[in-house]
């Protein structure tokens, strides 16, 4: 197994032509290499980072029971725009600074991350895997999609390739009860929204788990003693947080829907043209990227296969390193996909 120290080294990408039409100025990119490419650059494995995390919240994707962990592999491991270490509202260049910040897709993310790849790896690589939790997972579909020839399998988990509507609430819920802070000040503050970002933690975490979750008190599992104590600590962590790089991404979540993409007039069109070996894993309890929702999209791939991840942690059981029994779960399909 090997061992993995959390680093942070940077793509410098110039000026990015966005979707929306905007440029993000003076483009960087957040990631970290594990382990080497071989002479074909065929065992390439890309983690795109989640919501409200870091790529080094992925790393324990390559811990104990990983396929990824045995060296065998080359790992990239990057960090979405808006997100604080990429290019973000609370540190991009002169003039697009907190609210000023541009519109960002998962599109854009992805062919920035095409680009990274394209330093990193000349003169040609291969995808032996693109795989993520969340918008982790959201990406890599759209990896999929975007860059057919480059991406040989995929392993998202505890999402859809859609923003689904009530998915698309869920979020603006939460979004409401930070803005609903006076210091918000529609992004434009000199000091943190603290109240804004201690409702939106707090109310996140209702949707984060499931009601087994709550009702069976598997919050002592994660080390708590209470349920205020859980409450306490997702309001700690949101405080940690930027509120505009928080919307900046919800919203680029938010706007995720493939059939938006150049030559796909629906959601069926785009998705029947996704090639690569996909194993789609939602989570059995999963409160806002249902198994009914993920089920649907998996039936309009070509080559996909639904396979449930089983647990009470809802959203929060594909967390990389949180529910050993869930991890085994997606270790399992990492080996699956690898071997074929």
């Amino acid at each position: 197994m090997i061992e993995v120290e959390g680093l942070k080294r940077y793509a410098e990408l110039g000026d990015l032509v966005l979707d929306s039409g905007q440029t993000l100025q003076k483009a960087r990119l957040c990631y970290q290499v594990v382990g080497s490419p071989n002479a074909q650059r065929d065992n390439i494995v890309l983690i795109p980072s989640y919501y409200g995390g870091s790529h080094w919240g992925s790393l324990p994707l390559l811990g104990a029971g990983s396929p990824l962990g045995s060296g065998d592999y080359c790992v990239v491991l990057t960090n979405l725009f808006g997100a604080g270490w990429s290019s973000s509202p609370s540190n991009a260049a002169a003039g697009q600074q907190g609210a000023d910040f541009p519109r960002i897709t998962l599109a854009d993310n992805v062919r920035a991350q095409r680009m990274l790849l394209d330093q990193l790896f000349v003169p040609s690589w291969q995808l032996r895997l693109v795989t993520g939790w969340s918008m982790g997972g959201m990406q890599a579909l759209y990896w999929a999609l975007l860059f057919p020839e480059k991406v040989q399998s995929i392993l998202p988990f505890c999402c859809t390739a859609r923003c689904w509507p009530h998915n698309f609430v869920f979020l603006e819920g939460v979004k409401a009860a930070l803005q609903a802070d006076s210091a918000w000040l529609g992004g434009r503050y000199s000091e943190a929204p603290e109240r804004g970002l201690r409702a939106f933690g707090r109310a996140y975490a209702g949707w984060a788990y499931s009601q087994a979750f709550f009702r069976n008190e598997q919050w002592r599992e994660l080390g708590f003693t209470s349920v205020e104590a859980l409450l306490d600590y997702w309001e700690q962590d949101h405080l940690e947080q930027d509120a505009n790089d928080l919307l900046c991404v919800l919203a680029t979540w938010q706007s995720a829907d493939p059939s938006v993409l150049a030559g796909a007039d629906s959601l069926e069109d785009a998705l029947v043209g996704l090639s690569a070996r996909v194993i789609i894993m939602p989570s059995s309890t999963d409160l806002y990227f249902t198994v009914e929702d993920a089920r649907h999209e998996a039936s309009l791939m070509p080559n996909a296969e639904l396979r449930v991840l089983v647990s009470d942690w809802g959203h929060c059981a594909g967390g990389p390193g949180r529910s050993p029994e869930a991890m085994v779960q997606v270790f399992c399909a990492m080996y699956d996909l690898l071997a074929s």
